[in-house]
This record gives C-alpha cells, structure tokens and sequence, in this order.
C-alpha cells in the first residue's frame, strides 16, 4: 500500500473517532473516486496516481465553490472550501505565482520553445514536472503568456 494511501486510512480513522463530519465526508468520497480509479487501472495505485485522484477531486471543489459563490449560495460554498483545504493538506504545497513563473520559464528554455506553436510540447513538460504542485489552469495561463499567445 502506498504511504499516501496509509495517510488516508489513518485520517479517515481519525475523523470517525472524532465525529469530523466535513473530513469524514470529504474522505468517504475520495475513497470512492481512488477505488473507482483502481478498478479502472487494474491495479494497485501509486502514490503520484493518488495524488492525481486527490487534485482531481481539488479540482471539482474549485469549481463547485466559483459556481455557489455566482450562484449567492455562501453556505454551499463554505463548505466545500473546508474540503478543499482538507484535500489540500494530503497534496504537496502549491507553488506561489513567483515560483511558478520561474519553474516555467525553466521548462520553456529547457524545451527550446519560442512561440505560441510550441505550446502543447511546454504544457506536456510542464505538466509531468509540476504534477501535484500548480494547478493546469493557472499553469496554462502563464505558459501562454510567456509564449505570447
């Protein structure tokens, strides 16, 4: 079993113990996503995979908290920013704008890419190097604006 998914276990027995409604929920929920992706592999997952799992399911409470928030319901919205935060505590730290930015530039010149054409071979790199760490959204957007497209 990966140490990722141990971690899991244990929160999990954790938040049952203590009657942490929003982690225990939270969890059940990415157990199922990550059983789900097991069946779908056939095969035990690894560590990177879980974090794939966990950053997909990071990924859907971003966009869930941007529709309850247009949508004036602060309530929802609330709550699934406290699941955010507790998926975000099982991820490696995200990097800041700065870090990013030059973590980018890095992987343009390492891939000799010089316009806007070169685009999809920069996210394919980037994307394997900063896997877990920066979201592909924001990821995409400074690519394109080094690349001037």
């Amino acid at each position: 079993m990966s140490i990722l998914l141990e971690r899991l276990d244990q929160a999990f027995k954790e938040s049952l113990k203590g009657h942490q409604e929003v982690a225990l929920s939270t969890l059940r929920m990415l157990r199922t996503a990550l059983k789900n992706r097991q069946v779908e592999l056939r095969r035990p997952l690894t560590d990177t995979e879980v974090q794939a799992v966990i950053a997909a399911q990071a990924k859907q409470r971003r966009e869930a908290i941007a529709e309850y928030t247009k949508a004036g319901r602060m309530d929802l919205a609330h709550k699934e920013e406290e699941e955010l935060r507790f998926l975000l505590s099982f991820l490696p730290p995200q990097l800041s704008e700065a870090e990013l930015e030059a973590e980018i530039d890095r992987i343009i010149a390492e891939v000799g890419a010089a316009s806007a054409k070169d685009l999809g071979k920069v996210m394919k790199a980037a994307m394997a190097q900063l896997a877990g760490r920066a979201e592909g959204r924001l990821v995409q957007e400074i690519v394109r604006r080094r690349l001037g497209s």
